[in-house]
This record gives C-alpha cells, sequence and structure tokens, in this order.
C-alpha cells in the first residue's frame, strides 16, 4: 500500500473546537457559528498587510514593465484565481492576457473536481511553460493548506526562470518547505467542516486576491478618486454608471455625460476629460495616453 503523507499537523487540517457538535445544532444556530468564525478572516487577513502590500507592488511593477500575474492552485484555490483574473477585463479594460488563473486539472476543474490533478509538480510546471510563463511576469501560488504539489512545482518552476513569486497559505509558513519573493500567510485557524477551505481560507483568499489586483490597478491609473473610470460601458448597468461617473466628476447632468459617454465611444475615461476640457475624443484620447493613463491632469487647475 502506498505510504500517505501525514497533514495533521497542518493548520488547515486541524479540528475546530467549536464546532464538534456542529451537526447537533439548529439551522440558525449553524449559520450563527459560521457567520463568528467568517467574521474573524477579516483580521487574520489584516495580520498579513505587509506581505500584502510587497505582493502588490511586485505585480504593480511587473504590469508597468510589460509583465502579467499568473495565478496557479489546486481546487477552491485554483477556482478562485480563475475568477479574479475573469473579474480584471471587465472592471478595468485590461487585456484578458493581463492577469490568467491556472487551475490544476484545466478548466473542467472549475465545473467539475479534478483532485488526484494537484498531486503532482510536474504538472505545475507544465502547464507554466503550456502558458508561456516568463521571467518578466509573477507566478502567485495559492495553497491554503501549503503543501499542495501541483503549486510547489509550478513555485519551484518560476524560480528556476527568475520569475517573481507570491506564494500564499493559511497555514504556518516556517513549516512548509517553499521559497518565494514573498510569503503571505493568513492564518484564519482550523475550518468548523474539518478540512473544508473552501470556507475561511477560501473568504481569505478572495480577500487577499481582490486587495493585490484592485490595488496594482489603482496605481496604473484605472481608479480616480473613488470612481472605476478606465471601463467601457457595454452594457445597460454600464451605460448608466458610465454616464452618472462624468456628471460627478465633470459637474454636468446625467443627460449630458449620457451624450460625452457615447461621443467617446462608450469609454469612461475619454468621455470625462472631454466634459472636463471641452475637447474632441481625439484629443481626449491622446492626453490620456500622454499622462500614462491618468487623468488627473484635468483636474489640476481647478485645484491649485
Amino acid at each position: 500500500m502506498e505510504e500517505v503523507k501525514d497533514r495533521s499537523e497542518i493548520l488547515t487540517e486541524k479540528k475546530n473546537p467549536k464546532s464538534e457538535k456542529i451537526d447537533t445544532l439548529s439551522t440558525e444556530e449553524i449559520i450563527r457559528l459560521i457567520n463568528e468564525e467568517d467574521a474573524t478572516v477579516h483580521q487574520a487577513v489584516k495580520k498579513a498587510i505587509p506581505e500584502i502590500t510587497r505582493a502588490a507592488d511586485i505585480v504593480y511593477n511587473a504590469f508597468s514593465n510589460e509583465g502579467r500575474l499568473r495565478y496557479i492552485g489546486a481546487g477552491t484555490s485554483g477556482r478562485l484565481g480563475v475568477l479574479d483574473a475573469s473579474e480584471c477585463p471587465p472592471t478595468f479594460s485590461v487585456d484578458p492576457d493581463l492577469v490568467q488563473g491556472i487551475i490544476a486539472g484545466g478548466y473542467q476543474a472549475l465545473r467539475k473536481a479534478v483532485e488526484a490533478a494537484e498531486d503532482d509538480p510536474e504538472n505545475g510546471k507544465k502547464d507554466c511553460i503550456k502558458y508561456g510563463l516568463q521571467s518578466s511576469d509573477v507566478l502567485m501560488g495559492i495553497a491554503t493548506g501549503g503543501t499542495t504539489p501541483y503549486v510547489h512545482g509550478a513555485i519551484d518552476y518560476a524560480n528556476s526562470i527568475d520569475c517573481k513569486t507570491i506564494f500564499m497559505t493559511c497555514t504556518h509558513k516556517e513549516k512548509l518547505d517553499i521559497e518565494a519573493d514573498v510569503i503571505i500567510e493568513v492564518l484564519v485557524g482550523p475550518e468548523l467542516v474539518t478540512g473544508s477551505t473552501r470556507m475561511k481560507a477560501g473568504t481569505a483568499t478572495k480577500m487577499v486576491l481582490n486587495m493585490i489586483t484592485t490595488t496594482a490597478m489603482i496605481k496604473l491609473g484605472k481608479v480616480f478618486g473613488n470612481y472605476m473610470v478606465d471601463h467601457m460601458a457595454i452594457n445597460e448597468k454600464l451605460l448608466d454608471r458610465g454616464s452618472r461617473i462624468i456628471a460627478d466628476l465633470a459637474n454636468v447632468s446625467r443627460e449630458e455625460g449620457y451624450e460625452y459617454l457615447h461621443k467617446a465611444n462608450k469609454h469612461v475615461k475619454e468621455g470625462i476629460v472631454m466634459a472636463k476640457l471641452d475637447v474632441s475624443y481625439d484629443k481626449a484620447h491622446q492626453l490620456i495616453q500622454d499622462h500614462n493613463g491618468f487623468i488627473r491632469f484635468a483636474f489640476e487647475e481647478e485645484q491649485t
């Protein structure tokens, strides 16, 4: 019989004493207990802010130098990487290739578990090569339990080609045999359902990924104030949002904002600059390019 490694000392595999009798509780009691545990995730993520900050700067620097971000993981971790990557293009109008998620077992694993796919480190390396990982990119491995061979293999390969690496885990990093430029340790503690890292660990992962990509995009000029200005209005909701953003920032009516949005070929950034500076679409587009994608220049005169 093949020997299976004992993972009982991994934090995410330990038993949570708060839920020892969870199967005897009422529906509301179960829900309240889950909610109480979820409330602890915020503090666990907060403690990792210095490492998350370093990770966000690494990603931003890569984006600023034609590099890309690749998430890689298995199971829930892989799915969350794919999810964050898929949300970047519609939110920030970036090329779909800028941020991509790689999951053990391929995209079929998004809908149906392919659990054995995570057991071979060579598969992680092969997928990095398949997706064209380069030294200018950033590879972020996600393994909340810390030991996933697939992710370790990917990180090892990325290190070998001098690609920047980030590793996120929800267990104690000193117990892991992993080398990365940044290791993000978010200690959410044992899950209420023992080992079910789709719960607190999954919530923590979603929070951390959102923090990294959102911060990098803000630093790239995708946001002005707290408005999501670098998006294209491709549906009714975004037409309304874009019209209101232009109206608020350029101090015009919503109807005028809507007109400027259409004059700007539904590009919100250009619409803002057109309305604010009373220039053509081509002039607005050129000005934005001249200022590396930032539109604060359009507001500088009134601020001085």
